[in-house]
């Protein structure tokens, strides 16, 4: 049976161009009523138009779908706010939140400006904090939700001067993992894309050949998976070129050292033994890494827990 969202009301923020804008048509074409927000600025986050909104809006309604322009900046809390309880009013409920917003504003590190750090924090990290908190009351109430946030690879395996991109793609993986076990009980499920395209972001980056393999509606698939009523909760995915990975973060087994070799020079001695891989295993809470060394020390005592 083919995903649909009939019924359901979808925000996408930085929905004016690129990823945003794939996601928002292809939630339209399947049934959604789409909020297309897009606070219509230049790629570092300066400037500001409604007109990105409104062409998407305008292409969505003459492929017959219904949508609304909003230029709301994600990083102002009112201003998302807003654009949740309107969408509320005019169409009854936000059951789907695709936080999808961003601004580069790369520099090495030790050339970067801290403004330059907090205003990239504030437009990925809070700006996805705030489109969340906006919709999560609602979605609660009605025990219904689905989010998918944007996370990046320059924030789970590092690239050059994109400290701030980084350090904010990274902390959405924290946020989307609480949120995800806050809302199980709401069947509010949170999961997250790690996606590579040729978007205005990427454009500079590529040669042009590689650019014609990266369409931006190669992730939306993912998106709409992680968006639809069977969707997982707690995922990383990543998408790009056609090709979809389950991200993990994971942590090898460890050892356990006597309260006598708790010291530098034996995690150095011990250090390959630490770091094996071989049983290394994604833990499913931050509870379930101290319920293992706890185990771990006990064994060693003798203490039968």
């Amino acid at each position: 049976m083919a995903i649909r969202f009939d019924g359901r009301v979808a925000i996408v923020t930085g929905a004016g161009n690129g990823l945003g804008k794939a996601h928002a048509l292809a939630l339209a074409s399947r049934g959604a009523k789409v909020v297309v927000n897009d606070f219509g600025g230049a790629r570092d986050g300066t400037g500001g138009s409604l007109s990105p909104a409104e062409a998407v809006v305008e292409e969505i309604r003459k492929a017959g779908g219904t949508a609304m322009a909003d230029g709301a900046d994600v990083s102002n809390f009112e201003q998302v706010t807003a654009m949740v309880e309107r969408a509320t009013k005019e169409w009854g409920s936000v059951d789907l939140m695709c936080a999808n917003a961003g601004i580069l504003r790369d520099k090495s590190f030790g050339k970067m400006e801290a403004a330059d750090f907090q205003k990239v924090l504030d437009v990925h990290l809070v700006g996805t904090f705030y489109c969340c908190k906006a919709a999560w009351a609602g979605m609660r109430d009605r025990n219904y939700g689905r989010i998918v946030l944007t996370t990046s690879s320059s924030g789970l395996y590092g690239n050059f001067g994109q400290a701030n991109y980084g350090a904010a793609k990274s902390g959405m993986v924290g946020l989307m993992n609480v949120l995800a076990e806050e809302g199980r009980k709401n069947n509010i499920r949170v999961n997250i894309i790690s996606p590579t395209a040729a978007t205005r972001m990427t454009e500079e980056l590529l040669p042009p050949q590689a650019l014609q393999l990266m369409k931006p509606n190669a992730i939306t698939p993912a998106v709409e998976y992680m968006l639809s009523e069977d969707a997982p909760t707690r995922t990383i995915m990543g998408a790009g070129a056609g090709s979809f990975a389950v991200i993990k973060i994971i942590e090898s087994e460890g050892i356990n050292l006597p309260e006598s070799e708790w010291t530098p020079d034996a995690i150095a001695a011990h250090f390959a033994e630490i770091s094996d891989m071989s049983k290394a295993r994604a833990l499913q809470g931050a509870f379930e890494q101290t319920q293992k060394y706890v185990a771990q020390a006990a064994a060693r005592a003798g203490i039968k827990l």
